[in-house]
């Protein structure tokens, strides 16, 4: 689709940046090539639906760039050690691995049946000791970190002034203390301390898991873990790093610190956070009933594609409300979408004519031009979403009218590819006709005169079946119904 390539082509592609408080033209360093560093999961348990926003926007947003004729190396973690991935081993008695590798199975899964692209590296925290161990030792020789009373390592945020440039903090307006540490991996979004590097080991909190370094036992911070695993494998200065809003303080801005002040060169170019998901417009939690992984609303009857509809309609930087009438909304405009999909692959093996194969290919390249703009404004997903289904609209009486023939609709088919390797939401194979009511409980009386031994009577209902233009096919699961 030439005409597709060169619209996509011309339309350049600018994205919000949290350092900078505005949007900007997305410029990779490396030629047409974007290093990406997405934030992943902490495999301490499955994942939920809050969790899902950020990494189907962080695909969306992927999709996109490639979308656009960029090419893209993604780098995605698995935080496999932290406090709540120890704490939760030893309480099982079962050593790091048993314990997080069910929850990294599991979420494997989960990004296939959200049709999330798989990302180039998924580093693992436990993977990257050495290279941890390292930035350590740069840190303290260079008099950014430093070794505590309690044995653990810290970063000095006093020794780097560019603390809170990400997240454009009043730093004398928070709580702080000119000695005050963190040794957790987690805390207070209102906390400013200097960070734990490398946290000494305590066997009666850590059991038998710990590393050892040259500041002895432990194992590494949280924050550490991802600015070690992007520079390992990305490069010291990276293009775009994404998350979700809750980590851009303490958790970005304790990347940047430690990461510029190791390299001393600029960490991230492009910084993009993901807001909230609310559920009912509350904040998601087991006490109040209303957290859910994917695998609940999948055990209540909806599909990945749903969910991931749900999901990528509300621009990123919006917070988004969850609701199951909201989830059968979007069920509702999938199926609408997908309708149509069924209705141009009617027309494709059927013999019509065209009488307005001109206006089509106008409505084709005008759809496009909107979506492409409207991506293309830091992901302006709704007006993008509007544009299609406007087409969708469109299309639907251009065929009423009879103006839509075999080429028109395969040109239509393209367009909705063309779109859909951004969206992920579609389905393109053609689909069988549901069997009509009275014809299936005809199919039935067969299988039970069979049953009965009524050769007859089962040879008069194969034929109803046959005049009404089905067949019985057999399956390895039984026969079936089949359109003739």
């Amino acid at each position: 689709m030439m005409i597709a390539k060169e619209i996509i082509k011309k339309t350049p592609l600018r994205l919000y940046n949290t350092a900078s408080r505005q949007k900007e033209l997305l410029t990779p360093q490396h030629g047409n090539h974007i290093h990406m560093y997405t934030c992943g999961p902490t495999v301490y348990n499955f994942a939920h639906i809050g969790n899902f926003r950020c990494y189907v926007f962080e695909d969306l947003l992927r999709r996109a760039i490639k979308f656009f004729g960029f090419s893209i190396t993604q780098v995605m973690n698995l935080t496999d050690v932290d406090d709540k991935t120890i704490k939760g081993a030893i309480s099982g008695n079962l050593s790091l691995h048993e314990y997080t590798q069910p929850f990294i199975d599991a979420f494997f899964e989960d990004l296939k049946t959200l049709h999330i692209e798989p990302a180039e590296y998924y580093p693992a925290a436990t993977d990257y000791i050495t290279e941890m161990i390292r930035m350590i030792e740069v840190l303290l020789k260079k008099g950014f970190a430093y070794q505590g009373n309690d044995g653990s390592i810290y970063f000095s945020i006093a020794q780097f002034p560019n603390y809170g440039c990400l997240s454009h903090l009043k730093l004398n307006e928070l709580q702080s203390g000119a000695s005050e540490r963190i040794a957790s991996d987690e805390y207070e979004k209102d906390n400013v301390a200097d960070f734990v590097l490398w946290k000494c080991y305590d066997p009666s909190r850590d059991g038998s898991i710990f590393w050892e370094s040259p500041f002895g036992r432990g194992r590494p911070g949280w924050h550490l873990e991802c600015s070690a695993m992007a520079m390992q494998i990305l490069g010291e200065t990276i293009d775009v790093h994404v998350g979700g809003v809750d980590n851009m303080f303490p958790h970005h801005e304790n990347e940047i610190a430690q990461s510029e002040a190791c390299s001393g060169k600029a960490f991230v170019k492009h910084w993009l956070h993901v807001e909230h998901l609310l559920v009912d417009h509350k904040k998601m939690s087991k006490s109040l009933g209303n957290f859910y992984t994917l695998r609940d609303l999948l055990d209540k009857g909806y599909t990945g594609a749903q969910v991931r509809y749900l999901l990528i309609q509300t621009h990123y930087k919006t917070q988004l409300n969850f609701t199951f009438q909201g989830l059968e909304a979007a069920k509702g405009a999938l199926q609408r979408l997908n309708d149509f999909i069924q209705r141009l692959h009617d027309i494709d093996v059927g013999d019509k004519k065209s009488e307005g194969g001109g206006k089509v290919s106008a409505l084709c390249q005008r759809t496009l031009e909107h979506f492409s703009a409207s991506l293309a404004d830091d992901l302006n997903i709704s007006a993008a979403l509007a544009a299609l289904f406007d087409f969708v609209r469109d299309m639907n009486g251009e065929c009423d009218a009879g103006g839509v023939g075999k080429v028109e609709a395969l040109q239509a088919l393209e367009l909705l590819k063309t779109v859909d390797k951004v969206l992920g939401i579609l389905t393109f194979e053609k689909q069988d006709p549901p069997i009509p009511e009275d014809l299936q409980a005809v199919f039935e009386q067969r299988l039970q005169a069979r049953q009965d031994k009524n050769w007859k009577l089962a040879d008069e209902l194969r034929d109803m079946i046959q005049q009404r233009g089905y067949l019985i096919e057999d399956t390895p699961h039984g026969p079936r119904l089949k359109k003739g």
